[in-house]
């Protein structure tokens, strides 16, 4: 694990610009650049929570790039994916596909704080989220009786998603009937994979988010998989302790720092409270932790500063692929 002061002393890395590659797309997370045929993926260390971008997390970027890499590895039996390659720590370049404008999110269990939580609908008495039946007397953080898919929209300019039942998916036409079966029955897949390694890990996988896009008609997976940005994990080992003790789980992803503001009256409205800097710390131990324990390789810092080594990377990349005719240029 890394030393602490090693966390406090980097500078994270807020956003890169390449020189020459102008077709930019800005994420919540990632810097985006278009290159004929390919995306040029740059995981900073901005994190978001309640659709708000509040600050940045040292090796954040470098732990969901490299983690939803060795993800993809561990799922190719399960479906493609558009990852080509990974030229840096913090870059990933994936082929540009077409996307289903669906957030397809797999529940293990019944918990959360944010206002889309399936805990958060619970309490409010609502039985049939997403469509979903539900039975009495769940308690929060157990155990769904299966894993459940609660599709949303894909909210464009910040906005916000927007829950949908199965039923109004396939009624509106957002998805093709034979395409979705398809997305539900990798998703359940993915879930189930994830779940069996993380708890390998002494980690379990709570719930989490995939998106698609789609070569030849079938669906291939994009953006990251199974990360502490996408998915809650919780400690294995303290999880039955602390349910009993009426304890929340320890979280090992976003939902710490999720809590944190919540508990300080931050859930997306007005101004967010700055983040200490032990609250920075503590997500950042967090991400590093999950990403060893279930890869069981030591996590390396990448060369800093992040910006210039990541430019001399996608140089490098751009000039192998001139003979090709790729530009990174364009409106």
């Amino acid at each position: 694990m890394l030393p602490l002061n090693t966390i406090k002393e980097i500078i994270p890395l807020a956003e890169v610009n390449v020189p020459g590659f102008t077709n930019r797309i800005q994420g919540k997370v990632r810097d985006i650049y278009l290159c004929d045929g390919y995306r040029v993926l740059i995981t900073t260390d901005r994190v978001s929570a309640f659709d708000q971008v509040l600050g940045l997390i040292p090796f954040k970027g470098q732990v969901l790039n490299q983690l939803s890499a060795w993800w993809y590895e561990k799922t190719t039996d399960i479906i493609p994916s558009a990852m080509v390659l990974v030229p840096d720590p913090n870059v990933m370049i994936v082929r540009d596909l077409p996307t289903i404008p669906i957030e397809v999110i797999v529940r293990g269990y019944i918990t959360g704080v944010t206002k889309t939580s399936l805990w958060y609908l619970y309490q409010q008495g609502e039985r049939r989220p997403y469509g979903i039946p539900l039975p009495e007397r769940l308690h929060k953080n157990a155990p769904l009786p299966h894993p459940i898919i609660t599709p949303t929209t894909k909210a464009a300019g910040g906005g916000h998603d927007e829950r949908l039942t199965r039923s109004e998916l396939l009624r509106r036409g957002l998805v093709p009937a034979d395409l979705w079966e398809k997305v539900e029955s990798a998703a359940l897949a993915l879930f189930e994979r994830g779940q069996v390694l993380a708890a390998r890990a002494d980690l379990i996988l709570v719930d989490t988010k995939y998106e698609f896009g789609i070569a030849n008609g079938e669906p291939v997976l994009i953006d990251e998989v199974h990360t502490p940005d996408s998915s809650r994990y919780w400690l294995a080992e303290s999880y039955s302790e602390r349910i009993a003790r009426g304890d929340e789980p320890e979280s090992m992803d976003k939902e710490f720092l999720r809590r944190w503001l919540a508990e300080h009256g931050y859930r997306g409205d007005g101004n967010p409270p700055p983040l200490p800097e032990e609250i920075v710390t503590q997500t950042a131990l967090r991400y590093i932790t999950v990403y060893e324990r279930l890869t069981g390789k030591t996590f390396i810092p990448a060369a800093q500063p992040a910006e210039p080594r990541i430019i001399k990377a996608l140089h490098a990349w751009h000039e192998s692929k001139s003979e090709e005719g790729v530009q990174c240029t364009g409106a």
